[in-house]
């Protein structure tokens, strides 16, 4: 099994910036594609971002596109998702998933692979 670890979520306020962090246990992930995910409390998951496996392609939801960057780097087996001018609204659980059609990720909202997630939380 591929095991997703995210990091780099925290606390901020409004305006603020975040970049979070999805590490995979096992080289290479070039053959994922890779997506971002959220849920907030009394919400249903929410897709947020995904990139394809050579990072040449990326997708966004309509929530977040203009302040959100997905990115990834297959030789440090990551992926990040640069997150600016944050808003309460951004508050949320958010994970990272793998899987190899990227219409899974951003469409149906499925993933072979998941992180245990990284809580963002951003004050007014």
């Amino acid at each position: 099994q591929v095991k997703l670890v995210e990091s780099g979520g925290g606390l901020v306020q409004a305006g603020d910036s975040l970049r979070l962090s999805c590490a995979a246990s096992r080289r290479p992930i070039s053959s994922y594609a890779m997506g971002w995910f959220r849920q907030a409390p009394g919400k249903e998951r929410e897709f947020v971002a995904a990139i394809s496996g050579s990072g040449s392609i990326t997708y966004y939801a309509d929530s977040v596109k203009g302040r959100f960057t997905i990115s990834r780097d297959n030789a440090k087996n990551t992926v990040s998702l640069q997150m600016n001018s944050l808003k309460p609204e951004d508050t949320a659980v958010y994970y990272c998933g793998a899987d190899q059609i990227v219409y899974n990720l951003r469409v149906v909202m499925k993933a072979d692979y998941w992180g245990q997630g990284t809580q963002v939380t951003v004050s007014s």
